[in-house]
């Protein structure tokens, strides 16, 4: 199954769910994806995700400069942020629910 159409309706999500437990840089986000199971995420979609979610209010960002290589940008959740995350991750549940449900009876 191609989960690129899956993937993109549940970016915003789980890059929210990233930086709530604490604030990270752009790649740090895209290898904490990626180590949780969503090895295609691409670098690029992350940080349009990053820079969109900034733009509405959802992040914070602060620059942390580095003596071994680029400064990096780190992303923190806001009290918008985090109410977003809480709608979505109900309307998740509820969705990924009824789909399982839909399956289970299709087996039936």
């Amino acid at each position: 199954m191609d989960t690129t159409q899956l993937l993109k309706g549940v970016l915003d999500l789980t890059v929210l769910a990233v930086v709530d437990g604490e604030d990270a840089y752009g790649y740090d986000i895209v290898r904490k994806l990626r180590d949780s199971g969503l090895t295609d995420v691409g670098d690029a979609s992350v940080y349009g995700t990053l820079r969109r979610l900034y733009a509405a209010g959802a992040l914070t960002s602060y620059v942390v400069p580095s003596e071994s290589g680029p400064h990096r940008k780190y992303y923190g959740i806001t009290p918008a942020g985090q109410g977003q995350l809480k709608q979505q991750s109900e309307d998740w549940s509820h969705f990924s629910t009824t789909v399982t449900e839909i399956l289970r009876g299709a087996r039936a």
